[in-house]
C-alpha cells in the first residue's frame, strides 16, 4: 500500500494546478537490476534525459523529471521517471515525436557495453495520469 501511496505522493508534487491546466503525464519507475546503477545511471542521462531534453526544445513536451529513490520492500524501484506533456494534442503525438528524436539521437549511449535489459526493469507504469485542475 506505501508503494501506490509514494506513487500518488509523486504524482501530486509533479503536477502543477491551474484553472485551465490541461497536462498529462507519464511516470514510470525502473528497478535497477545486478547491482548496475552506474550502467543505469549513465544510460537515462545520456539517452532518455538528451530525449527529454530535445523534446522540450521542440515543444513536443512540457517538462521531464529523472529522479533517484531508495529501494525497499515497499518502494522496489530505485529511479523515477515522469515526463510530462503540455496537453492531450502533444500527448497523442508522443510516439511520432519520440521516433523523430530517436532517430536523430542515433544509437544508444551504453557504459560498459551492456545492454538496457541487463541492467534496468521497468517496474509500474501510470500512463496517462492527468493533473487535477
Amino acid at each position: 500500500m506505501k508503494y501506490y501511496s509514494l506513487l500518488f505522493t509523486l504524482l501530486f508534487i509533479s503536477l502543477s494546478f491551474g484553472q485551465n491546466d490541461q497536462k498529462i503525464s507519464t511516470v514510470e519507475t525502473v528497478e535497477v537490476l545486478n547491482n548496475n546503477k552506474a550502467e543505469a545511471i549513465y544510460y537515462f542521462k545520456n539517452n532518455w534525459k538528451v530525449l527529454r531534453d530535445n523534446a522540450i526544445k521542440k515543444g513536443y513536451i512540457h517538462s521531464y523529471s529523472l529522479m533517484e529513490t531508495t529501494y525497499g520492500e515497499e518502494t522496489p524501484f530505485h529511479i523515477i521517471l515522469i515526463t510530462t506533456y503540455s496537453n492531450k494534442e502533444q500527448y497523442e503525438k508522443r510516439e511520432i515525436h519520440f521516433k523523430e528524436l530517436i532517430d536523430s539521437h542515433g544509437s544508444l549511449r551504453l557504459l560498459n557495453d551492456k545492454k538496457p535489459g541487463e541492467f534496468r526493469k521497468s517496474r509500474f507504469s501510470a500512463d496517462p495520469a492527468k493533473h487535477i485542475k
